[in-house]
């Protein structure tokens, strides 16, 4: 049973021989190493050609503002498997990386859908931003969905992150339509929704990407490759001065056993 027509493997990425290897067209040796930055090849790899001067400062720019989150769920798991297996690095980051969810690092994507629903129904209804902005939440709302990049535990006014991540976009010259249907989401949120939710990263990052021209569908690797390069400092400094045990019982610690046990028994915890 397939999945797809496609019976041919098939690749425009990568291919060579016993003398050049060829990716997206150019000659790895000769035109890229050397020449380009790693997001430069990043964007090149993934989307087939030299991005704008634009795009790859904004795509800098967004990996900055999220490669570090702290000892957050995802980064403990990945110090924790380090420290249970020292010589598994790959699979510390892996277990980091598997922690990529809805919660953490996970809304980028959806966000940027949301905004790109603003964008498209304003073109197909011909209304203004602001109009699709409160029907396009509106319908969220009765939906019981909830808005993906908006609202955060730590920063309950606007996340510092956003307006710099906007103002960059401004002085790139990048700054468009998905932007301002941010920015209108969260002004019409407590019409709609009855509480104040201010922007936080998850928003500003596909908001300002999509102005840029990445691609809507790989918004998520963004967050996935910002994590990667933070997950590696802090298995340095695992590696340097282990605290992966020390996170694993400070969990056992506080946890409360709820469960029935045998008459006499007596918690050491």
């Amino acid at each position: 049973m397939k999945i797809g027509k496609e019976t041919v493997p098939r690749t425009s990425i990568c291919t060579s021989n016993d003398e050049t290897i060829i990716i997206r067209g150019k000659d790895l040796a000769q035109d890229l190493i050397g020449k380009l930055s790693f997001t430069e090849y990043f964007l090149f790899l993934l989307t087939g050609k030299e991005p704008t001067d634009g795009l790859k400062a904004m795509t800098d720019a967004t990996l900055v503002a999220i490669t570090e989150h702290g000892l957050v769920p995802s980064v403990q798991a990945s110090r924790m498997t380090l420290a249970a297996s020292p010589e598994a690095l790959q699979g510390a980051v892996a277990a980091g990386l598997l922690g990529c969810g809805s919660v953490i690092l996970g809304a980028a994507d959806k966000a940027g859908l949301l905004f790109d629903e603003v964008v498209n129904r304003a073109d197909q209804d011909q209304c203004s931003l602001d109009q699709a902005a409160y029907a396009v939440v509106s319908e969220y709302r009765a939906a019981k969905r909830p808005l993906p990049g908006y609202g955060h535990p730590l920063h309950k006014a606007r996340d510092p992150r956003v307006n710099a991540l906007f103002g960059t976009a401004e002085k790139l010259g990048v700054a468009g339509r998905h932007m301002q249907a941010a920015d209108l989401v969260e002004k019409v949120i407590p019409d709609i929704y009855g509480k104040d939710l201010k922007l936080n990263v998850s928003a500003a990052i596909p908001a300002t990407l999509l102005d840029a021209g990445f691609p809507i569908e790989s918004l998520k690797g963004i967050p996935i490759l910002a994590r990667t390069a933070g997950l590696l400092a802090h298995l340095r400094e695992e590696q340097q001065h282990s605290i992966g045990f020390a996170l694993s019982y400070q969990a056992s610690k506080s946890s409360v056993y709820e469960g029935e046990v045998p008459d006499g028994f007596t918690s050491s915890i």
